[in-house]
Parts: structure tokens; sequence; C-alpha cells
């Protein structure tokens, strides 16, 4: 498909049957970030298209030196729709997990990588090309901002709790957490994702995939939920039955399989290799020296906390007992350690997110590029505070 060649290296779709054990090689040589005594792992050694296979439209990039046929790049890349805030239509393409060998790096290679999969969007639709990567990231950013053209598109926060921090009883108002089936998800989702600035369009797919363990509303009792949900159908009916304060929320688990978990080590030097949109992460936070200072060494599963939205006043006790509810579930689950979500910095529910001493905040700045002459100007006139995070990037 790609055939992109200079006097050193070619660029070249992953080939399965033969590249698994060359990538999984340069997955672990890749060295991102700085020394420091705790780092953390995507453990996708075993399957190196895992996050992207979720999308029906995918592709796998490699550079692979024409003499001696060693991997020494790779790039993944996905085509999703998504909607905007101001009603447009988007087909977004994204990177995911750039990777360069070490001795690679500062020749051209990743450049040539992203450019090759940028032609492969453009071939197959995208308007857009969107990527993520750490705020301290100074060499990504400088890659896809000084010599790619991408601009800023979002700030957001990941906010990591140990699944032990979280169990604990609480004293508040009698909160219920009420699960919905996928229908009544699917029509809620599709009114309140119309309060994010870009949101995808095919949330059916996301809350049918087996890795979505379901949805479910939180409300006070006092205030209800009029016991309407599973007798109304329309979704005008159903927002207007809801209580005066509530949360809709999903939960991805990424714990029964190894290709989504993540690894803690105590290792030097860094390889921090995770997790939204499959890139690194250097901010070591006291949740992960938690969990390295225990046992786990090894892979370990989460839950992905998404589709949050709130309406009301009274969100923050109904965000509290979401996380405990999530704490929970995941302490009834194999290999599950922590409760994991991303939020933009203008999600109104970003303050409410429970605060403890174990909680790791790790920035994350999402860039977005125009790839063609249509799409929504909205996208390029500045950040956008309120996205929402799809779980499969993640």
């Amino acid at each position: 498909m790609v055939d992109r060649k200079n006097s050193k290296v070619v660029i070249r779709e992953f080939n399965e049957d033969i590249d698994v054990k060359m990538v999984r090689k340069l997955e672990r040589n890749c060295e991102i970030g700085t020394k420091k005594l705790v780092s953390i792992f995507t453990n996708m050694m075993s399957d190196p298209l895992s996050r992207i296979r979720l999308y029906p439209l995918h592709v796998m990039l490699v550079a692979e030196l024409l003499e001696s046929r060693e991997l020494v790049g790779v790039i993944r890349g996905c085509i999703k729709r998504v909607g905007t805030l101001s009603g447009s239509l988007l087909k977004m393409g994204c990177i995911l997990g750039l990777r360069v060998s070490p001795t690679y790096r500062r020749k051209g290679v990743a450049l040539k990588l992203v450019t090759a999969v940028e032609e492969w969007m453009v071939r197959n639709g995208a308007e857009y090309a969107l990527l993520a990567t750490e705020k301290n990231n100074d060499a990504s950013k400088n890659l896809f901002t000084t010599k790619c053209n991408y601009v800023n598109l979002s700030s957001l926060v990941i906010f990591v709790h140990p699944t032990s921090s979280l169990t604990k009883n609480i004293s508040t108002r009698d909160v219920i957490i009420e699960k919905v089936d996928i229908d009544q998800a699917i029509l809620l989702y599709r009114r309140t994702l119309r309060a994010k600035d870009l949101y995808p369009l095919d949330m059916d797919i996301i809350l049918k995939e087996k890795l979505s363990l379901g949805t479910w509303v939180s409300y006070f009792k006092e205030e209800g939920w009029l016991n309407l949900l599973n007798k109304v159908r329309s979704e005008d009916s159903i927002i207007s039955k809801t209580s005066s304060s509530w949360i809709i929320f999903s939960i991805w688990n990424n714990c029964d399989y190894e290709a989504y978990k993540l690894e803690v080590r105590k290792s030097q030097p860094l390889r921090f290799l995770h997790t939204t949109l499959n890139h690194a992460r250097e901010k070591i936070s006291p949740c992960l020296r938690m969990l390295a200072s225990g046992s786990l060494c090894r892979s370990f599963g989460f839950l992905f906390l998404y589709g949050l939205h709130g309406e009301g006043e009274n969100l923050g006790e109904l965000m509290e007992s979401i996380w405990r509810f999530t704490s929970r579930m995941g302490e009834g689950m194999k290999d599950c350690s922590v409760v994991i979500t991303e939020l933009g910095f203008g999600d109104p529910l970003a303050s409410h997110v429970p605060q403890t001493t174990s909680m790791s905040c790790i920035d994350d700045l999402w860039y977005t590029k125009r790839l063609s002459s249509h799409g929504d100007e909205m996208v390029m006139k500045g950040e956008v505070g309120n996205v929402f995070v799809d779980p499969r990037d993640f």
C-alpha cells in the first residue's frame, strides 16, 4: 500500500505474519521520557494492532531499513466519524502509537511515518488528523507543531485512582445508581453528546463493543428518576422525566485482555508507553509509585469511565458515588488495580472528580491538522474544552 523510500528506509504497511516479533522488540526498545525510578508500559506485545482493530478503517505502518530489514519505526492510524458542537459532521483521522528506535531518531524517520499515515488518511476521505501527547513531551510537540503544522485543539487531564483508595463508605444523601439497557443508553447519549465540542457519531457501536460493561445513571433518591426509563422510548420523554441532578456514565473493561493492560516497573531508563491514543506519559504520580511499591511489577487491568455527562447543581456527591461504585466493581475483577477517566479542561465534571492523596493527574494535549479544504472552521479556531474521550483510543 505505502512504499515511501529514501536511501536507507522504506515505509510500508505492517505485515502481521512476519513483523510481530520485530515490532515487539521495537516497542520495548523505545525509551521515552526522562530517567525515573518508576515506569509504566502498555502491554501491547500480544497484539500490536489491539487498539486500531476496533475501527473499521485502520492502518499500521512500519519504517524498515532497506539493507538489514530491521524495523526502526512504527505508526498506527484510524479514521472515525465525529460531530461538533456547531452541528458539523467530520471524518477524523487519528494518529496512535508513533515509535522510532532511539538510534534512528532525529534522522527524519518520524516525519516520514507521519507523512505516510496522513496520506493514507487523505486517500480514505479524512478531513482532519488528530493526535495526543503529554504536555512535557517537547520532542513530540516540536515534531507535530513545527515540522507537521499541527495546532493545539484541547487540553485534558487524566485522573487515575487505585481501586483500594475509593471503596470506603461515605455519608451522603442516598444516591441511586441504576443501569440502563443499550437502547436507552443510545437515546440518552444521542441527546447529551450535543453538549460536547467533539464526539463520535458511532456511539451505538461503542456501547455494543464487548469491552463496554454497560451504562448507568446516578441521581439522588429524594429527587428521583420517576422510574420511567423502562417505559419510555422517546428521547425527549426520557430527558424530561429525569431528576434535577443526574449523571450518565459508562464503563470500559481493560482487565480481561492482555493487550489492553498496563505494566508498572521499577526500572531505568523510563519506558513509558501508554495510553490515550497510545502516546507516552512521563509524569509519575503518587498512584503509580504506590502501585510499583507493591507486587505489581506485572501487567494489570483498569476500568475506564467514559461518556460522563452531568446536569444539575449537586454533582459532587454523585461523582464521588460513581467513582466508588466503579472501584467496587474493579475490586471484584481479576487484575483490576485502578479506575481512570479523562476529561477536557472545559468539562463541568472535571472539578468534581474526587481527590485523594493517591490520585494521579496527568496533563494531556490534543493536536489537530486540516487535511482537506472541507470541515468545520471551529476545529481550527482555538482550543475546545469539552470533548468526548473515546475509550477505544485509551
